[in-house]
């Protein structure tokens, strides 16, 4: 063979390892359903499910499922039947479709929908109403027929209820049924407002919310006591009764719930499980809904391993706790008997490996953060130098920083480095009527004949419904609140208030619950702020237990914002370390930096944490967690010191943990 053709062979070889590949790719990304369990990673698994890096990624894959569809149905002359759910892990897939409509062309003349419940009783006009909700993220924004829009009536009479859900169910059936079902999934196993006790046959009815559905819903509502006690919602029979089912799910929240639906038993205690004997349903998960999963959490009981190094520690940490023995205490007879030989086959003996994961967690303890200057840090998680480091504490809200790392925001002070908050929103919001009304009448009191306060005590006294946003200077005066509590704390621990920088993006100040997408603008107020300072440590939180909250849209910012900063000289020597809030922990092995603190230092962030007094009693946002923030916290640090402890490892009174972001 002639070289030139040698050559041409070489690169048609190339290219046809490179199509191949595109190919392969492709297939991965694909949703299309496939038997559960049929591999031996999944053998535990009894519902399809698919995983992606992003719930933006994943959203964008369904949208192109339903976008093909209608195009199919179009093709044929038909019409094309969809089943939507609301709540935040469709949202995505809405403005994906709004997209392909306003930029591709796609076409909704032919689409008919029908929605999977609605709060009762609520009238449609209500910005918490799902027929809102649908408006304002899809139907408002696409060429659909008002007339084949269906959503449940939050407002017909009791009387009339019974024959109401009978004849929803008749037009689903004479439109020949739903082609396509897209459902999320509460805590409680919820599909739908189908609660714990729904019947396998159920049909659209009437039904009592769960308590931790309501509590979820608490956000929105501006408190639990406002969210309706009671719903409409299309059952289990006829959501299982679709051609095709896709459920969506996000967040750290939802992976206990997604591991006891995929690999548990039929119950009517979570309804979701029902859809094991459906015949054509997916579940499109992103990493942190998917973490509990046999094949993702333990993947060595269920296959053959590579064994990173990452992965190592994991399985021994897991190990550790499994068997409540420290990690210097494990044996060969343990790790063969609990599915690990194969480690021990790459690593030697117990000895070897128990002794390598130990000290490599012992490494991620320091009670130095910002590094321990003129001393060896090649097995420190920080550097010694430079000695004072130029720090920056991205806060979502105006409290995060110290209920989250406070400790760790003490010690950076206490050891010289020049440290700098900056606030990314004003957490307007999250201060009450109540607040807000105490201050204003306050403020009368030295200032009887401002016509600005009395304005703010009217609209407070005369606000009507959880409903209503607050006028711009309400706005103002909540933020202010939070502004004058984050000043006293940062002043208790130590920093002066030049160093103290409230940003306000422009994303969050929408005044309602609902925020804005993050802009240029918001990008542009982060860049400013990290190119004034040029710091060697960015602390950010990384809580990412709602993928739709405001702690991930602050996260994207500053990833978008080092993305296009990375090329600048002071960040090779800049590093970023993720923290978590109140309600979720890193777990050991992620761990890259352990921050200890002793009694005394947990006092002083409880106190720090006591100056948000607008956070303090009755907070808004909890959550599902009744305590509040600052016993939360404690009982988190302690417990992250516990299982260190429990690890082998040293005692303290409680731990900080971070983790490191490469960008």
């Amino acid at each position: 063979m002639s070289k030139k053709k040698s050559q041409v062979h070489l690169f048609q070889l190339i290219n046809y390892i490179k199509r191949n590949s595109e190919m392969q790719m492709l297939e991965q990304k694909k949703i299309t359903y496939q038997q559960a369990g049929q591999f031996e990673d999944t053998r535990f698994e009894k519902i399809h499910n698919v995983i992606y890096n992003s719930s933006e990624e994943a959203s964008i894959l369904v949208a192109q499922e339903i976008a093909h569809l209608i195009k199919e149905k179009q093709f044929e002359g038909k019409d094309c039947v969809l089943g939507l759910a609301t709540g935040s892990s469709p949202i995505k897939v809405y403005e994906e479709l709004v997209r392909m409509h306003r930029e591709e062309g796609l076409s909704f003349e032919n689409v008919i929908t029908f929605n999977l419940d609605e709060y009762y009783s609520m009238d449609k006009s209500n910005i918490q109403s799902y027929f809102y909700f649908m408006h304002e993220h899809l139907f408002n924004h696409v060429n659909i027929l008002p007339e084949n829009i269906n959503i449940p009536n939050g407002t017909i009479a009791v009387e009339d209820l019974y024959q109401y859900c009978i004849d929803y169910e008749l037009k689903i059936k004479a439109v020949g049924g739903l082609d396509f079902q897209l459902l999320g999934i509460g805590r409680t196993g919820h599909i739908g407002f189908n609660e714990p006790g729904s019947h396998l046959n159920s049909g659209t009815r009437i039904i009592t919310l769960d308590h931790i559905t309501r509590v979820d819903a608490a956000t929105s509502f501006l408190g639990i006591e406002n969210v309706p006690r009671k719903a409409i919602t299309m059952g289990i029979g006829t959501v299982r009764n679709a051609k095709r089912i896709v459920l969506l799910a996000w967040g750290a929240n939802k992976s206990e719930i997604i591991k006891e639906t995929i690999e548990g038993e039929i119950s009517s205690n979570v309804p979701a499980t029902y859809l094991q004997q459906h015949g054509n349903t997916t579940f499109v998960l992103d990493g942190e809904a998917s973490s509990k999963l046999t094949r993702v959490k333990t993947p060595w009981l269920v296959t053959s391993c590579v064994w990173k190094e990452n992965l190592k520690l994991k399985a021994v940490v897991w190990l550790s706790e499994l068997l409540k023995k420290p990690i210097l205490n494990l044996t060969d007879k343990d790790y063969n008997d609990n599915g690990m030989s194969g480690l021990l086959t790459e690593e030697g003996t117990a000895y070897d490996l128990n002794i390598k994961m130990f000290n490599k967690l012992q490494q991620s303890i320091t009670g130095w953060p910002g590094g321990k200057a003129n001393a060896d840090d090649s097995n420190r998680p920080e550097r010694a130098n430079p000695s004072k480091k130029r720090v920056i504490i991205f806060s979502p809200h105006p409290d995060d920083d110290v209920i989250s790392m406070g400790g760790t925001f003490d010690r950076l002070v206490e050891q010289g480095h020049e440290v700098h908050i900056a606030y990314q929103t004003s957490g307007n919001i999250a201060v009450s009527d109540e607040e807000a009304l105490k201050f204003a009448e306050i403020s009368k009191r030295f200032n009887s004949d401002s016509k600005q306060i009395k304005e703010i005590i009217d609209f407070i006294k005369n606000k009507k419904g959880n409903d209503v946003i607050d006028s711009i200077e309400v706005r103002n005066l909540k933020g202010s609140i939070r502004r004058s509590e984050s000043l006293a704390a940062t002043r208790y621990l130590g920093l002066p208030d030049k160093n103290v920088h409230f940003l306000n993006l422009p994303f969050y100040e929408t005044g309602a619950i609902k925020k804005g997408k993050i802009s240029n603008d918001d990008i542009q107020i982060m860049k400013n702020l990290i190119n004034n300072i040029k710091p060697h440590q960015i602390y950010a939180a990384g809580d990412l237990a709602d993928p739709h909250g405001t702690h991930k849209v602050c996260l994207d910012a500053l990833f978008t914002t080092l993305k296009e900063i990375k090329s600048e000289d002071y960040m090779d020597d800049c590093w970023v370390w993720l923290y978590r809030g109140a309600w979720h922990e890193w777990e050991s092995y992620e761990i890259d930096m352990a921050v200890p603190m002793s009694p005394d230092q947990v006092l002083r962030k409880r106190h720090a944490i006591f100056y948000h007094q607008s956070q303090k009693d009755g907070v808004m946002f909890q959550g599902g967690d009744s305590r509040e923030f600052w016993v939360r916290v404690e009982d988190r640090n302690r417990l992250t010191a516990k299982k260190y402890t429990d690890l082998g490892l040293a005692n303290y009174a409680a731990i900080e943990a971070f983790k490191r972001y490469y960008f």
